[in-house]
């Protein structure tokens, strides 16, 4: 569902994407009771999910990861686009008429057709079709075939997802649409993983997973946590280097791709002409919240050159891979 874990493994030691999580060891706070450093890693969403915590206990650190690991995977389950019984699977199935969704889907869509209308569609949660295409391109090793490209680009456009705000519901204008969040859900759920962990009285704590980072209240004795950012301007990297309650996504060709002819394909598709990317551009954007700097990261890399004015306070890095 997600960016593909099996790329980014050899980089997890060193960091994701470029993107390194690091707290220096601190010494215990007795004063407020918070012991040290707490880590936990599970697999979900395809891939390995890191929490960093700093706890009253050990007991508590662990008591807390539970609790959100399991919120993890009840939000995986709703939002896959793997899972045939996923709720986003089940809406896709039933185009053309208004349906009830859970709260966390009505919102994740929400937020999603907010910024596919803010970056004039550069994000658009409808490109399934073409995610299909290529998912099958990279196992091949062979460009999908222009007539069905033309196909499932008819099939894509943010627009025709109707929301209701009042009966919490749901309308999929083509009954050929195919929903695809993983350029923000990913970012989403580790926010809700954050505001559980919060839930269980731990805001001292990072969570990673495949290029995306979200953080709470700084470690002990510090200022942030320190995310290192290979090849960012130093505005980026002085912020980066003390984030506090905000995210830090990463987007870009080396999570996956497929070459083809000489050519790399990215895994993000250009909803505009069908075709993963070529321009092997990184983008790396912190903001106030997971689903933004996730669905933002993925804009960017499909449009370099867009104005993110209208996000407050969101920084934003880009960089050209040879």
């Amino acid at each position: 569902m997600w960016n593909a874990w099996q790329a980014l493994r050899p980089l997890i030691l060193l960091g994701l994407c470029g993107v390194a999580a690091l707290a220096a060891p601190v010494r215990p706070d007795t004063g407020s009771g918070i012991d040290s450093a707490q880590e936990y890693t599970q697999i979900h969403m395809g891939m390995p999910v890191r929490m960093r915590m700093f706890a009253a206990s050990p007991d508590a650190a662990r008591q807390a990861a539970t609790v959100a690991f399991a919120r993890i995977a009840v939000l995986d389950r709703m939002m896959s686009d793997y899972r045939p019984d996923s709720e986003l699977r089940q809406l896709s199935a039933v185009p053309g008429s208004w349906q009830g969704v859970s709260p966390e889907l009505y919102r994740v869509l929400e937020r999603a057709v907010e910024i596919a209308r803010a970056t004039n569609g550069a994000f658009d949660p409808t490109v399934g079709a073409l995610v299909l295409l290529w998912r099958e391109a990279r196992h091949t090793a062979r460009m999908p075939d222009a007539s069905a490209i033309a196909r499932a680009r008819e099939a894509v456009g943010w627009r025709n997802i109707e929301l209701d705000k009042s009966r919490r519901a749901v309308r999929l204008a083509r009954p050929d649409l195919q929903l695809d969040l993983g350029g923000i859900a990913k970012g989403f759920i580790l926010e809700d993983a954050l505001h559980t962990l919060r839930g269980e009285g731990v805001r001292r704590a990072l969570i990673e997973a495949g290029g995306d980072i979200v953080v709470g209240d700084a470690p002990p004795d510090r200022d942030g946590w320190r995310i290192d950012v290979i090849g960012a301007d130093k505005e980026f990297a002085a912020r980066a280097g003390r984030l506090t309650n905000s995210a830090l996504a990463t987007s870009g060709p080396s999570a996956q791709f497929v070459e083809i002819g000489g050519v790399r394909y990215s895994h993000v598709v250009d909803p505009r002409t069908g075709l993963g990317l070529t321009n092997n551009i990184t983008v790396h954007v912190i903001a106030p919240d997971g689903a933004t700097a996730d669905a933002l990261a993925t804009a960017l890399t499909v449009e370099p050159n867009l104005r993110v004015s209208r996000f407050p306070n969101v920084r934003v890095s880009v960089t050209q891979e040879r």
